[in-house]
């Protein structure tokens, strides 16, 4: 399985402007500044980024980056598999 994680962390520094440095696996988005509006405007630029359609339930597990990384490693991993079939 594929590690998001460093993609994800580059994508909210580029995102939201914050320095890589401060970014880390743990990192609550709360913490970063990102609100819930922030968490939509992440969920945005995933799809856009990955092209695919991430549901908005989603956000609610958008705690800390890493698991902004689970939920992108689901999706991607679901998208392939329905390519597939």
């Amino acid at each position: 399985m594929v590690d998001h994680r460093s993609e994800v962390a580059k994508l909210v520094s580029d995102v939201f402007r914050l320095d890589p440095g401060l970014i880390e696996p743990d990192s609550p988005l709360e913490e970063l500044g990102i609100d819930s509006k922030g968490r939509v405007r992440l969920l945005a630029a995933l799809e856009v980024r990955y092209g695919v359609t991430i549901d908005l339930d989603a956000l609610d597990r958008f705690a800390d980056v890493a698991a902004v990384a689970d939920v992108l490693t689901e999706v991607l991993t679901n998208h392939s598999a329905d390519r597939n079939t």
